[in-house]
Parts: structure tokens; C-alpha cells; sequence
């Protein structure tokens, strides 16, 4: 999927008034999932998506500092989730979560499905709502 493409999709799904507002969105919620994942389920996703959406994910897993946030990611509930993305996307953290399921959404149909199973076997439940239904269901946490 083309970086217009998926811009357009949120700002559909999450009913954004511009792009710009997409933009930053997807680019929060991208950067936020990224130092949930581990190091290596991030970069495989980042290599799934245009080049402009690719880098921030890139720049979020590499910054984590830690060898355990390097091999099973930063471990963090929905809460956090939202207010770093609300504080990235500088929205709320309401306005956060509906972004990030609009995000996650868009992603969902970008992604593989192996990968996107992948990256649903691997976040907690409540992040794990965000997804689209058929991807909601995983390992309990």
C-alpha cells in the first residue's frame, strides 16, 4: 500500500480533517507500536510499508535502550499507549485511541496476514482491542 493511500484511509476511518492531521496520527501510533514490539517483529513490519511510514517505526525500535525492550519490546498498557501517542499526535488520549484503531485498521490490511497475527500474539489484550475483530483474539497475557 502507497504512503497516500494509507494517509487517506485514516483520515477516513479516524474522520481527521486534513492530512497533516493523518500524517501525524499514523506516524504516532506507528512509533508508539514500534517500542511495544520487539526489535525484530518492528523492523519486519517497517519493511511492509512505504518508505515514509518505515522510518519512524525504524527510529522508534532502534532508540530503545535496553537489551530486553530490544528483544521483547517495552512493556506498557493501553493507557500508556495512548498518552504516548496523544503526546506524539498532539491530540488526547480519546481522540488517541480512535486514531490508533483507525491506524491499526489501515495497517491490518498493509501488513501480511502472518505478520499481522504476529503482531497480535504479542501486544496485550487491551492494546490488542484496538485491532480489527478478526485480528482481536490472541494468547492471554
Amino acid at each position: 500500500m502507497r504512503h497516500d493511500e494509507m494517509i487517506g484511509k485514516v483520515q477516513a476511518l479516524a474522520q481527521l480533517p486534513d492530512r497533516g492531521s493523518a500524517d501525524r496520527a499514523t506516524r504516532a501510533v506507528l512509533s508508539t507500536l514500534a517500542e511495544r514490539l520487539p526489535a525484530g517483529l518492528a523492523d519486519h513490519v517497517a519493511a511492509q510499508l512505504p518508505p515514509e511510514l518505515a522510518a519512524p517505526m525504524r527510529q522508534a525500535s532502534e532508540s530503545s535502550v535496553s537489551e530486553r525492550s530490544r528483544t521483547s519490546g517495552e512493556r506498557f498498557d493501553l493507557t500508556a499507549f495512548a498518552g504516548r501517542v496523544a503526546g506524539r499526535a498532539g491530540t488526547d488520549e480519546d481522540a488517541a485511541l480512535s486514531e490508533t484503531a483507525a491506524v491499526m485498521e489501515v495497517l491490518d490490511a498493509a501488513l501480511t496476514p502472518e505478520l499481522t497475527v504476529k503482531v497480535a500474539g504479542v501486544l496485550p489484550s487491551d492494546i490488542r482491542e484496538l485491532l480489527p475483530v478478526g485480528r482481536a483474539t490472541g494468547p492471554s497475557d
